[in-house]
């Protein structure tokens, strides 16, 4: 396919001396002539051309405006744009280099330089065509591969989290509800989507230590001893101690594991996901009021990724069966969790947990694992004004 050249210059004698000189050129380049540079200027906005020789002093519009006009267009700035000035014209000539034209042309123009001028260009113009080809596929491939880590994070962090789960409860999707309930609560307090979509991924990992908890503790049907809550409360320790603790595999994967080793780091930055789980592990369990644990802090002190998962977790954790309980009605878990709100819940999170109720309950009926979850909605008082009864303890 034969290159497109434009030629604009507001002298008629100047384009037939153009089409002449050029004539032995027309099976080579498919050259267009305007002697308008407005009609010259819509018509690179309508059809694709390679490069633009355009006189300098025209009436309408001179090449330099021109010139700034394809720069400032995104479609049209890859257009390398040669300007025809006479010999006196220095400053506009320092002008159109400064914007990027390709080249200059000197009045009269001869015919050896104007074909070497334009093939100059268009040879510019064919680079610039390959160089964004390989750029696009290069940019594919790297949205190939960094979609390819990202489905692995996310598998490796579901699988990590169903790990924990499974030694304790039948509810097959509460890390996946979890991590949904605090993206939603995020979103309603305005957090940004980064945030959110890191939240997200790492809050199904919030009782990844209970892997450390022995079972007769975690699947025990009746209250749990002093001594065995103890040991039960450590989960959010040995949660954090997992995922804090430095990789040692990559150490020894450098040395043993063949071909792979050429492409691992000397070191691995601080994943923003795993630093955000650790943190969520540790804090899940501090209530507003102080009186959580494992460090009893409270108010501020509990970092905001804690105190969303908080709330995201004892929901969930209502609705669902456990050992030691069945599943509670939406109506009266909305009671309990009101109840206890004032001690437990950072009152903003908790506000915007109920402000998000459709949407998490959206969630909640998507990702069921028990048939009266489905129980009826109705609807509920988002206001923060609590019952006056007694709360109720909350797991």
């Amino acid at each position: 396919m034969k290159q497109r050249v434009l030629f604009i210059d507001d002298e008629l004698a100047a384009l037939k001396a153009y089409e002449r000189c050029l004539r032995s050129h027309q099976d080579e380049w498919d050259m267009v002539f305007d002697s308008c540079p407005l009609a010259a200027w819509e018509r690179l906005q309508n059809s694709p051309f390679d490069t633009v020789v355009s006189d300098m002093k025209m009436p309408g519009m001179t090449g330099i405006e021109l010139l700034k006009r394809m720069k400032a267009d995104a479609a049209l700035n890859d257009i390398p744009v040669v300007i025809v000035t006479g010999d006196s014209d220095q400053q506009w000539k320092r002008q159109a280099l400064d914007m990027d034209a390709a080249d200059l042309l000197s009045k009269p123009v001869h015919t050896d330089d104007l074909v070497a001028r334009v093939r100059s260009a268009l040879r510019l113009k064919r680079y610039a065509e390959q160089l964004k080809r390989s750029n696009q596929i290069l940019e594919h491939r790297v949205r190939e591969r960094t979609a390819a880590l990202a489905s692995s994070q996310i598998d490796i962090i579901w699988r990590l989290g169903k790990a924990a789960e499974h030694r304790d409860e039948d509810t097959a999707n509460h890390v996946i509800r979890v991590g949904c309930y605090s993206r939603i609560i995020a979103q309603q307090m305005g957090l940004d989507e980064t945030a959110c979509d890191t939240l997200f991924l790492a809050a199904p990992l919030h009782d990844i230590g209970k892997i450390g908890i022995p079972d007769s503790i975690l699947n025990k049907p009746g209250p749990l001893s002093t001594y065995e809550w103890q040991i039960m409360k450590s989960h959010c320790a040995i949660g954090e101690s997992i995922l804090r603790s430095p990789c040692k595999l990559l150490t020894f994967a450098a040395k043993f594991a063949g071909a792979f080793s050429s492409c691992l780091p000397t070191h691995i930055p601080n994943n923003p996901v795993i630093e955000m789980a650790a943190t969520i592990a540790a804090t899940h369990h501090e209530k507003w009021d102080g009186a959580g644990y494992p460090h009893g802090l409270a108010g501020d002190d509990i970092p905001l990724v804690g105190r969303i998962v908080a709330v995201a977790d004892v929901y969930d954790a209502l609705r669902s069966p456990r050992p030691y309980k069945d599943s509670i009605n939406f109506e009266r878990t909305i009671e309990i969790l009101k109840s206890s709100a004032p001690t437990q819940f950072d009152p903003d999170v908790f506000q915007a947990f109920l402000s998000g109720m459709d949407e998490i309950r959206s969630i909640e009926r998507q990702f069921s694992d028990d048939t009266n979850l489905g129980d009826s909605i109705l609807p509920i008082d988002t206001s923060l004004e609590y019952p006056l009864a007694e709360p109720a303890p909350v797991a």
